[in-house]
């Protein structure tokens, strides 16, 4: 018989449980579930929580391998190259210095030194040392734009605007990818020399070797490096900046219009920085031929020594010999090899099966 005394205590049960522990752990939870006769409360006895798997992607960097970013880098610089010679060889010609003395270099603009090669040895005249240049351009624009990207990516962070790292790694790539280009260009130098001694890559190479040993080779190295360190920083940092700015104007790009990008951040990048560097392209150009042809040869490489020699004979304007064609060279290689870099790219990431990037 239910009386008031058996009824109250099990209506309070019902209305006002047995409170809960405030902190709980799986073991008490495991008790509570155990003990709880409510079906909702009951553990499933086939529950098996999913993990997510962690993946360590193989591609180092952008979705490519490193082996695609050293292919595209080549592809790139060889086509800039190639396509660009003639007008190297005319800034060459214009930077060389020839003669001896305290007598001033005269004044030979562009169109006199392209009238020159013309008349004297033809169109083949623009195309000499070319041989050096491909063995070159290849292997060195290959470590230059792998060891760029492995740099940005560890200097970035993942900020994609940080100026600085796209400089720093531009100086990094620089002192790498000079050590592979240097030797090949001091035989394309001297080769696109006027009445140049040498028969070929093969016999300037044996020359030089024979005559001023392999150091011969690097004479110029640390200018070369001197002068491309704050040419590429300049170089990356604007080319970097402009095509973010270039890109932001339009979010929706067809791939047409996305090279054009390319090219023209690429073109304003190498114009600038042809411009800043050229007086140390000058000094460059004087200890790769230094003895060659009637160039002058020099007691010491340094660049302080060359700069004073320079400035004595020809003046402050003689550090600026060649800035048209250097100019000339950079922006339009600039605009071909970074179009030509983001294109090779392209054709990776879809190769990869990640065409978004």
């Amino acid at each position: 018989m239910l009386t008031a005394f058996t009824i109250l205590p099990l209506l309070l049960t019902i209305t006002h449980p047995p409170p809960r522990p405030f902190f709980t752990t799986p073991t008490t939870m495991a008790a509570a579930a155990a003990t709880d006769a409510s079906p909702k409360y009951r553990a499933p006895t086939d529950f098996h929580p999913e993990i997510p798997e962690l993946s360590v992607s193989e591609n180092p960097h952008d979705g490519l391998r490193f082996w695609q970013f050293m292919v595209a880098g080549s592809i790139a610089g060889s086509i800039e190259h190639m396509a660009m010679f003639p007008v190297d060889t005319l800034k060459t010609r214009m930077q060389a210095l020839v003669g001896s003395g305290s007598y001033p270099v005269p004044d030979v603009n562009v169109r006199q030194a392209c009238k020159s090669i013309m008349k004297s040895e033809g169109a083949a005249g623009f195309y000499r040392g070319i041989g050096a240049m491909g063995l070159g351009a290849g292997p060195a624009h290959a470590v230059y734009f792998s060891v760029y990207e492995l740099c940005k990516q560890f200097f970035s962070r993942g900020d994609p605007n940080n100026s600085v790292a796209h400089a720093a790694s531009g100086v990094c790539a620089t002192v790498a990818s000079d050590a592979v280009f240097t030797p090949m260009d001091v035989v394309k130098q001297r080769l696109q020399l006027k009445s140049s001694p040498y028969k070929g890559v093969v016999d300037c190479v044996r020359r030089i070797l024979v005559e001023e040993g392999i150091g011969a080779f690097y004479a110029s190295y640390k200018t070369t490096v001197i002068m491309n360190a704050p040419f590429t920083a300049v170089h990356f940092a604007t080319y970097e900046a402009a095509k973010r700015g270039l890109m932001e104007v339009s979010l929706d790009i067809a791939d047409d219009e996305r090279l054009v990008v390319h090219a023209t951040a690429g073109a304003g990048a190498g114009a600038l920085a042809a411009i800043v560097t050229t007086p140390l392209d000058v000094v460059k150009t004087q200890l790769q031929c230094q003895g060659v042809c009637g160039c002058d040869r020099f007691s010491s490489s340094s660049i302080g020594n060359v700069v004073k020699i320079i400035v004595k004979k020809d003046g402050y304007h003689g550090l600026m010999r060649g800035w048209i064609p250097r100019m000339l060279f950079h922006a339009p290689a600039a605009a071909i090899c970074w179009s030509t870099y983001e294109a090779s790219k392209d054709f990776f990431h879809r190769l990869n099966g990640n065409p978004d990037n």
